[in-house]
């Protein structure tokens, strides 16, 4: 089996080296295409303004000034395109990537970019908690990561479908378990804009949510991760609703 790697925090990102290592316990034939710096939030976004720069950074491991999708682009029609990947593997991204993650995250953005060039694509992420960014635990992910990705695999993935997998905020003997989850939904209200003023007096922004408790809802991505279960999301690349489709079409006749 030949694997593409990818993700959206960089080439020297820790997560990407975790992942290499469970792409190794599946496979001897793995390649790596990653951005030369953190695309964080970048989503889907192609980059259609400026060239894409390629650098190869070791053995089968190559590094793009772009975007995941066009590292995704880059192995599959250029690098590879003689003999394709037959898996790709996204991540494993710095933080969970769940709930309305899925519309803003260049780790499932790389899956989704895959999926739709016809390759299967899982997601990875690795969630952390009051430790911080510093503290995140890849070795969590690391145990556990190869075993899910084979049992997907032996599940099947239908063409059309990506896979978005999440790992807990805990040790590996801590797991709780794997839970089938559909994708949740967070407190909006908590999104906010923190304002500053920097040294000449001018204004400056950033994102930002406020911490408070949360209940999120039952059969979720972020209930399975609060649980301290691995959660296993399927996605969807057809984003049309099939209720609404039927009523506009009623409406409209």
């Amino acid at each position: 089996m030949r694997i593409l790697v990818t993700n959206d925090d960089g080439i020297h990102a820790p997560g990407l080296r975790c992942l290499e290592e469970i792409a190794r316990e599946l496979s001897d034939d793995v390649w790596v295409v990653a951005p030369e710096t953190d695309q964080s939030g970048v989503s889907h976004s192609l980059s259609l303004n400026d060239p894409l720069r390629l650098r190869q950074a070791g053995e089968k491991r190559y590094a793009v000034k772009g975007t995941p999708s066009d590292c995704i682009i880059m192995g599959i029609r250029h690098l590879l395109k003689d003999h394709g990947p037959d898996l790709v593997l996204s991540g494993v991204n710095r933080g969970q990537n769940v709930a309305e993650d899925v519309t803003y995250s260049g780790t499932i953005a790389g899956a989704m970019e895959a999926t739709i060039l016809g390759v299967k694509a899982i997601a990875l992420s690795q969630a952390y908690g009051i430790g911080g960014r510093a503290n995140v635990k890849w070795h969590t992910a690391a145990h556990h990561g190869a075993a899910v990705i084979r049992r997907i695999l032996e599940v099947g993935i239908e063409p059309g479908i990506l896979v978005n997998v999440n790992f807990p905020d805990c040790e590996p003997a801590d797991v709780k378990g794997i839970a089938v989850a559909a994708q949740g939904v967070r407190n909006q209200a908590l999104l906010s804009i923190d304002e500053r003023v920097d040294g000449r007096g001018n204004p400056y922004f950033w994102l930002a949510f406020a911490k408070a408790r949360f209940e999120p809802g039952h059969g979720t991505d972020l209930k399975a991760i609060a649980d301290g279960c691995i959660s296993i999301t399927p996605l969807r690349l057809d984003l049309t609703d099939e209720p609404t489709l039927t009523r506009f079409a009623q409406a409209f006749a």
